[in-house]
């Protein structure tokens, strides 16, 4: 199975420019899928292309998956790993009913589809984010009836062969020279239909249950990638295979760190005496704290960076950096010595500052004196 990044890009897979509208994205998957569909070009090569280009249009015909691409590439959305081109036939078999081909029936009696996908949501802090972690989902999905197997039948009987396709699933229309196949309208395409239903499940072969799932989150996650987890969807008719459960990843808002992709910023106070002098501080960090060394005359808004400390790649890129912003810190009162040092800095600057304030009765008393000298 190819790595992310051995992948290729999906837009250079279908051949349209990045800005491609999606019905121009529909037509070139059309035309690569025409030209390598099995039933035209039988070779390892041309099935191999053919399933590469229906997992691109998978995720580029699809308009929230193409936004989390764009932004995060194969780690933000990554499609199916198509195993049968079968599979490919039923999660696209609209697009290939007016090739004339055989499409995915390949013989009469039930064809198992892969089952539906399912979609949720977790939400981590920050640090999970940064370090990855495990979370337990609590999912409700339909599982196989297991009274009648999946089957939908009604135990001691099973389904029968649909008279209006003869149990091929699809029927076709001759139009002159042009032979066009659609899925039966009896059957849906399942070439046999229940007659004695289960009981227990009403003839749709599953039923509801809660199951837990263990989900690994990778570090350096961010809000709208999204995990797949194979296999964890619906079951598919039939016994087929399940189909697939995306986790979208929801990313809490850190009480100190900012976040912009890798980088982080944090906001560090210092006081005026810091700035002027320099001093060492300490700083958080992801993991820990850090000493960093100020220098004398660091000014307000100065911004330290400190690489590798900021958030993973979940590419398997470098790490990235945590920008210090100083946020000179200015007491709101002073008092005593402090405040006498502080005029005593005034006049040695030559600083204009708001003279000392007397008492109100020191002020009032001084008035009246002054209404008696008059």
């Amino acid at each position: 199975m190819p790595t992310m990044a051995s992948k290729r890009d999906y837009y250079e897979v279908l051949g349209v420019a990045k800005d491609a509208t999606a019905e121009a994205i529909k037509k070139a998957y059309k035309k690569i899928a025409l030209e390598t569909h099995p039933d035209r070009n039988p070779t390892e090569e041309g099935v191999a292309k053919f399933k590469e280009a229906s997992e691109a249009y998978e995720v580029l015909g699809d308009a929230d998956k193409r936004a989390r691409y764009d932004r995060y590439g194969h780690a933000g959305a990554q499609g199916h790993q198509y195993g049968d081109v079968s599979d490919i036939f039923e999660a696209f078999g609209d697009l290939f009913e007016g090739f004339g081909f055989g499409g995915s029936r390949r013989g009469g009696g039930r064809r198992q589809r892969q089952g539906a996908s399912l979609r949720t949501a977790i939400t981590i802090d920050l640090l999970e984010a940064a370090k990855g972690c495990t979370r337990q989902l609590d999912a409700t999905r339909n599982e196989h009836c297991d009274l009648c197997e999946g089957s939908g039948a009604k135990p001691g009987t099973k389904p029968v062969k649909c008279d209006y396709c003869g149990g091929q699933g699809a029927v076709v229309q001759s139009q002159g020279f042009f032979r066009v196949q659609t899925t039966c309208p009896a059957c849906q395409g399942q070439g046999t239909v229940v007659r004695d239903k289960c009981t227990k499940c009403r003839g749709s072969g599953v039923e509801p249950k809660s199951v837990k799932l263990d989900v690994r989150v990778p570090a350096g996650v961010d809000n709208g990638m999204q995990l797949c987890l194979r296999g964890e969807g619906e079951p598919g008719p039939n016994g087929g295979p399940r189909g697939d459960l995306y986790v979208d990843i929801q990313v809490k808002p850190h009480p100190f760190f900012q976040r912009e992709g890798r980088e982080l910023h944090c906001q560090v106070p210092i006081t005026y005496s810091q700035a002027v002098l320099g001093a060492d501080i300490e700083v958080p960090l992801l993991s820990g704290r850090k000493n960093l060394t100020i220098p004398a005359g660091t000014q307000p808004g100065e911004v330290f960076k400190l690489r590798g400390e900021g958030m993973p790649d979940p590419h398997g890129g470098a790490r990235g950096t945590l920008h210090v912003h100083m946020q000179l810190e200015v007491p709101k009162k002073v008092a005593g010595r402090q405040q006498e040092i502080i005029r005593e800095l005034a006049e040695l600057e030559h600083a204009n500052v708001t003279p000392q304030r007397k008492s109100f009765f020191e002020t009032l008393k001084t008035w009246f004196t002054s209404e008696d000298d008059k």
